[in-house]
């Protein structure tokens, strides 16, 4: 029984290690296995001190989650989720896809079969299973078809007076109301098998990458073995010459989309983890070719991997699950969100919460692989930190961070202003995007009369936004955008503070 324990202990508190998938397959799925009886337990009282006879617990059943996976073929990502036609195929209870959907006819109203699909992201035959069981258990009741589709798809259902107090003691715990969440497990062997870590790039591998920007060699070998480590980096330097740009491209150096769950489940708990103003999706043909998008779980999102800024705004607080008592469901933190991919801190120092604080909550994290997460309920969650962290400042690095700090971040890249020649090489690309006539002699009047004699640094962003300028201005003066002095003296007074 002690084995028992341990395995529910396990699933329930996301043992990262213990769960890594088989790295040479292919994971399509999670099935949730048949209730198993177990043998009763009989209660320790040993450590009682008392004479009572040991009792006997009633038997228990419990039901594990199993991976499915197969041989993995050429070409095919690591994990691939093909969409369950049964209930245990999705890795979750009846009674947890009962309750979704009776939420879901509660705020819709009455809805046909395809709107509980499109709602819940399951598929046709799931849904058509458990709105037989909901109508059986007179919860709901069938006021007609729309005549399109075949079966309980083009039937119209509605919940019945049953059924609304069913639905009002569910809301009371639970209002979740999106697409049907995905298993934790699932979710952890999802993460480990579309890992960023585990790359052996070299300078070949990223320089296609970064063909849009005037970088010196030195720029590679600093991100190329970070980016091979997997673990975090520290940027440092003025501000306008590149550092977010560079994350960027860093990001697309580490290549293959990912899937990624709409929310998962722990507990009995939704997290929601999907976030449209961070996550990109993309072309489910880009992950999947030959397959159409019906064959693929729906609860999984193709996505960009994820880069996740985060600036001045940034408190201890958005690093941590957040449980709202209105709505009661969780909203993932930053670091969750930006599993497998890139968690860029920006601004790092100018954050309401102390350098120190902010860098104490991610030792455990940057060293471990793991993150740990506290519920309301108390319980600590293990989850995977697959996130490559670059932390980027404008300020001196030794007056925000101790040396110890910086031990752990292996890695450091200054990127500091460009010297004439790289200046001159970025105003060129940039004229070439805009198709505004190169003209050297302009941009050397430039540098000349508005840099050199006035004493002011070169930024990398400056090319960009003077010639944003002359665009502008050319387009008000009804010309077509050139480089004259006239049109450079006008644009500089414009963008420049006398002062600086």
């Amino acid at each position: 029984m002690s084995d028992i324990r341990e395995t529910m202990r396990g699933e329930a508190s996301g043992d990262v290690k213990k769960d890594k998938p088989d790295m040479k397959r292919t994971l399509v799925g999670m099935v949730l296995s048949e209730p198993e009886e177990l043998s009763a337990e009989i209660i320790e009282l040993n450590d009682l001190e008392t004479d009572v006879p040991v009792e006997i617990q009633p038997k228990i059943q419990i039901s594990q989650l199993i991976p499915v996976t197969r041989e993995r073929k050429p070409s095919e990502p690591s994990f691939l989720p093909m969409a369950p036609t049964s209930v245990a195929a999705t890795g979750l209870s009846h009674s947890f896809i009962e309750e979704l959907c009776m939420k879901h006819l509660f705020q819709g109203g009455a809805l046909r079969g395809t709107d509980l699909v499109g709602r819940t992201c399951l598929s046709p035959t799931i849904v058509e299973e458990i709105m037989e069981r909901l109508r059986r258990n007179k919860l709901v009741e069938i006021s007609g078809s729309t005549g399109l589709g075949l079966g309980r798809s083009s039937m119209v259902f509605r919940i019945t007076q049953l059924g609304h107090e069913f639905v009002t003691r569910v809301l009371e715990r639970d209002r979740y109301f999106g697409p049907a969440p995905v298993p934790y497990k699932y979710y952890q062997q999802a993460v480990h098998l579309q890992t960023i870590r585990g790359n052996a790039f070299q300078k070949d591998d990223l320089e296609p990458h970064f063909h849009d920007l005037v970088l010196k060699p030195a720029v590679f070998d600093a991100i190329g073995p970070a980016m091979n480590s997997g673990k975090a980096m520290f940027m440092h330097g003025p501000p306008g010459n590149g550092k977010t740009a560079i994350c960027s491209r860093m990001t697309a150096c580490f290549g293959g989309d990912i899937f990624l769950p709409h929310a998962v489940l722990v507990d009995d708990f939704v997290i929601k983890l999907y976030d449209d103003n961070l996550h990109q999706k993309v072309d489910p043909g880009r992950l999947a070719p030959g397959l159409e998008p019906g064959q693929l779980d729906a609860r999984w999102i193709p996505c960009r991997r994820p880069m996740v800024v985060v600036g001045g705004e940034l408190q201890l607080e958005d690093l941590a699950l957040r449980y709202s008592e209105s709505v009661r469901y969780y909203e993932a933190p930053m670091q969750m969100k930006a599993n497998n991919g890139l968690l860029l801190i920006d601004d790092f120092g100018r954050q309401r919460v102390s350098p120190k604080e902010l860098l104490n909550r991610w030792i455990v994290p940057l060293e471990s692989e793991v993150d740990y997460l506290s519920m309301h309920t108390g319980k600590k969650l293990a989850v995977p930190f697959d996130v490559f962290v670059v932390f980027s400042t404008n300020l001196e690095p030794r007056e925000l961070v101790d040396a110890a700090f910086l031990r752990r971040v292996g890695y450091k890249l200054e990127v500091g202003r460009p010297d004439e020649g790289v200046f001159s090489e970025i105003f060129r690309q940039e004229c070439l995007k805009r198709q505004i006539p190169w003209n050297p002699d302009m941009v050397e009047y430039l540098i000349e009369d508005h840099y050199r004699k006035p004493g002011r640094p070169f930024n990398a962003c400056e090319p960009r936004d003077l010639l944003g300028q002359v665009v502008d201005l050319c387009l008000y003066r009804g010309l077509k955008p050139v480089l004259d002095r006239h049109v450079l003296d006008r644009v500089v007074a414009n963008y420049f503070i006398n002062k600086f």
